[in-house]
């Protein structure tokens, strides 16, 4: 019988590059003048996959933003897997933003994964949801090589990576 190759599409935020991101961005904004005395600060929720970002007005809360986004990038840290939540009046007299990191596949963008995989009708490549990533298998490494390249066409809102490539 031939041996069935397999991959895993996956999405995430390495932590530890956003811990570093945002401590760059920090240092950044303590020494900008525009920022000078201002009650401005991003906190970093690691438990919730969440960043907090504080500053005295909306406009300021988007340069602050800008800061974190162009450290994000430079970190290699996709920008696509983070959401930004809206803005809110907060105590003193500031606006926060949350901005959540996506960890994981979300489960309807999974069926969407499934069902573009499906849709191209290609003999004995199989999809399947297993938690938040989604395993394609297929006799054929080809198949699957055609399949990551589909995939990398379209866009299905969050940065998809492909890994643990395996032959079983």
């Amino acid at each position: 019988m031939a041996a069935t190759q397999s991959f895993d599409i996956t999405t995430g935020c390495d932590l530890q590059e956003v811990d570093n991101a945002v401590n760059q961005a920090m240092k950044e904004v303590r020494q900008r003048y525009d920022f000078k005395g201002l009650n401005v600060a991003i906190e970093f929720r690691r438990v919730e996959n969440k960043l907090v970002l504080r500053a005295p007005d909306e406009f300021k809360l988007r340069a602050l933003w800008d800061v974190v986004s162009e450290k994000m990038v430079k970190r290699h840290v996709p920008i696509r897997n983070l959401q930004q939540g809206k803005a809110m009046p907060a105590a003193g007299g500031t606006v926060i933003q949350e901005v959540n990191l996506q960890q994981g596949i979300p489960i309807e963008t999974a069926r969407g994964i499934v069902k573009f995989i499906k849709e191209m009708k290609l003999k004995k490549v199989q999809s399947e949801i297993q938690g938040d990533q989604v395993r394609v298998t297929s006799p054929s490494r080809d198949d699957l090589q055609l399949v990551i390249h589909r995939i990398k066409e379209k866009d299905f809102g969050v940065e998809l990576k492909f890994g643990n490539y395996r032959t079983n």
